[in-house]
C-alpha cells in the first residue's frame, strides 16, 4: 500500500499545481489524493465523515472562482450581458487551455459590454470601448482572486486531511 500513498502524493501535488494553473482540475485531483490515502489505511485514520467534508470543500471551489469573475465585473459596473459574457468566457476558455483561461473571462466581459452598449458605441466608441475594457479588466481581477481563494480552500483540505490523519 506504500505506492497508493506515493500516488496519493502525486495526486495532491499535481492538483496543487492544478489550483494555479487553469486547465487542470486542481481541487478535484487533490480530493482524489486525499481519498486514494484515506484507502490506503482502510479508512481507519481518515474516516467517512471527513472524506465528505472534503467533498464539500472541492464543491465550493468550483463556484468560487466563477462567481469571483462575475463579481470582479460587476464591482465595476458590468452590465447583465458583460457579466453572462463573462461566465461564457471562462466556460469557453477551458477548452483553450491556460491562454484560453485567462483570458476568456476578460474577452467574454468586453464583448458583453459592448453588446449591451451598441447604441453608445456607435455614438461614442472610445467611451463604450474604454468602459467595456474597464469591466474585462474587473472580471479578470476577480478571476485572480478566485484563483487566490481557491489555493485557500486546497489549504483547508489538505490541513483538514493532515489533522485527521495524524489525530489517530
Amino acid at each position: 500500500m506504500e505506492w497508493l500513498l506515493v500516488l496519493a502524493a502525486v495526486m495532491v501535488i499535481i492538483g496543487c499545481i492544478g489550483t494555479v494553473i487553469p486547465g487542470l482540475p486542481g481541487t478535484t485531483l487533490v480530493l482524489g489524493g486525499l481519498i486514494a490515502a484515506a484507502y490506503a489505511h482502510g479508512f481507519t485514520r481518515v474516516g467517512w465523515g471527513t472524506i465528505a467534508m472534503l467533498a464539500l470543500l472541492t464543491v465550493v471551489s468550483f463556484g468560487v472562482e466563477f462567481l469571483a469573475t462575475m463579481m470582479g465585473a460587476k464591482r465595476v459596473g458590468a452590465s447583465k450581458l458583460a457579466l453572462v459574457g463573462a461566465a461564457l468566457g471562462t466556460l469557453g476558455g477551458l477548452a483553450l487551455g491556460i491562454v484560453g483561461v485567462l483570458i476568456g473571462p476578460f474577452v467574454g466581459a468586453v464583448a458583453g459590454e459592448l453588446l449591451h452598449r451598441k447604441m453608445r458605441l456607435q455614438q461614442n466608441p472610445r467611451d463604450a470601448i474604454g468602459v467595456a475594457s474597464k469591466v474585462g479588466v474587473g472580471a479578470w481581477i476577480g478571476l485572480m482572486v478566485g484563483t487566490v481563494a481557491k489555493l485557500v480552500i486546497v489549504g483547508l483540505m489538505i490541513g483538514l486531511f493532515l489533522i485527521v490523519y495524524f489525530a489517530k
